[in-house]
């Protein structure tokens, strides 16, 4: 689904690495939160309890579906491919329909296990909650989504008569399948607009009026709550006539958090990284990758040119951290705890190209940072005589406000750091640094 975004929304748009497509940084919510503020806009939603025991799976089943022959019971991750995932405790599928005496069963094998998909990655994300939800009866799919496009400077609403499946697929066998609508932004949707998109749906069975209406209650909730993403697939048609959101996935705007106290409070840590949920505490941009080398910059410019070299030397980038131009000292000491907290970071870079941000302050920092790991983290560095010798490699290069002081600062620590006059020369000495 976001291959078809990129190649729809803007194909002028090139991503230069891994870490770029990572740092946009979008709050997303699980399927019951949205299915639950959908319907709170009047949009059309399977009947659904969210659920995070036995016994509330028990109460549920017998309160909410006492005449339900069969549910669909839903594993609760932030995360696609649930339905083709594994747990590792040897069950199969996070998605399962299954007769309403069997749903605590199936549950109970899905609730506080690691589910992984082609998503997770191989360490997966435990499953705290299930959605129990009535199973509708499908006679049509399709495929909705609401986006945010750079071209038309607004939202764009995409659309396909087919859904339910892989949408790139289909996108890339079948391109007229596709529609686009761009909406004006200070005008909103109108009613020509939703009709188009109606009519890009094609339903079979659903009254159009009341289809039209449906795309219109969409649009209000994308552009009330600041969505960056809704994209409902699939958006289908029941035996009933209606058009259902039978699945959703809705994102929203960080930016936006200051006014969107109630979406935000949705957020599950639990489903992030850890190291990214310190580091926002901390009000630093951080973002995980699967390297061996920890980089510590300021400035996100420099951050994303330091991982670059890296990569030219032969190394590859643990992480994405920009401390930004006005950091405190305490700020970096987290940093610092961030970047050593990984396993898998055999090296340290730090480049500060000191403008707002002062090198004494870094410096002050890493030194600080240095004593309360060498506490918290005993096999981070040991002390020989009177120096700190790190196990962990650290390789500074600082230039720019304050240098000579940060310089002076590191030079008296006493921590056993390499030097580097340049970026290139920071970057080679942390690629031989894992090597030896």
């Amino acid at each position: 689904m976001r291959g078809l975004m990129n190649k729809l929304v803007s194909r002028s748009l090139s991503v230069a690495g891994k870490w770029q497509q990572q740092q946009l940084r979008r709050l997303n919510i699980h399927e019951y939160q949205g299915a639950d503020l959908m319907n709170k806009y009047g949009i059309n939603v399977p009947k659904g309890v969210a659920v995070s025991t036995i016994d509330e799976v028990k109460e549920a089943v017998k309160s909410a579906f006492p005449n339900e022959n069969e549910l669909v019971v839903k594993s609760q991750i932030l995360a696609g491919g649930r339905g083709l995932g594994t747990f590792q405790n040897g069950f199969k599928g996070g998605v399962h329909i299954v007769k309403a005496d069997q749903v605590e069963d199936i549950a109970g094998k899905m609730l506080g296990q690691i589910l992984v998909t082609k998503q997770t990655g191989p360490q997966g994300k435990v499953v705290s909650k299930v959605y129990l939800c009535e199973k509708l009866s499908l006679v049509n799919e399709m495929y909705f989504a609401i986006t945010l496009d750079r071209k038309t400077a607004g939202p764009l609403i995409i659309a396909c008569s087919k859904g339910g499946t892989s949408i790139e697929d289909l996108a890339e066998k079948y391109p007229d399948m596709i529609i686009k609508v761009p909406v004006d932004v200070f005008k909103g949707i109108t009613d020509e607009d939703a009709a188009r998109v109606v009519d890009g749906l094609a339903p079979n069975v659903a009254d159009r009026n009341d289809s039209i209406e449906q795309v219109k209650k969409l649009y209000k909730l994308f552009c009330e709550r600041d969505c960056t993403l809704l994209e409902i697939n699939p958006l289908a048609e029941t035996s009933s006539n209606q058009l259902v959101a039978a699945d959703a996935k809705l994102n929203f705007d960080d930016n936006a958090a200051f006014r969107q106290k109630e979406i935000f409070a949705l957020r599950d840590p639990s489903q992030e990284d850890p190291r990214e949920v310190a580091a926002a505490k901390a009000d630093l941009n951080y973002i995980g990758l699967d390297g061996e080398i920890g980089c510590m910059v300021n400035g996100a410019g420099l951050a994303m040119a330091t991982m670059d070299i890296i990569k030219l030397h032969g190394g590859t980038p643990a992480n994405f951290l920009d401390v930004g131009g006005n950091a405190s000292e305490g700020q970096v000491v987290e940093a610092f705890k961030i970047l050593t907290s990984d396993d898998k970071v055999k090296a340290i870079l730090v480049n500060i190209f000191g403008g707002i941000m002062k090198c004494d302050v870094i410096a002050s920092g890493i030194v600080n940072a240095a004593k309360q790991v060498t506490v918290l983290w005993s096999d981070f560095s040991v002390y020989i005589g009177d120096q700190v010798a790190l196990k962990v490699p650290v390789v500074v290069r600082l230039e720019g406000t304050n240098v000579d002081q940060g310089k002076r600062i590191l030079k008296e620590s006493g921590m056993t750091l390499i030097t580097a006059e340049d970026l290139d020369d920071a970057a080679e000495k942390a690629v031989k640094a894992i090597s030896k």
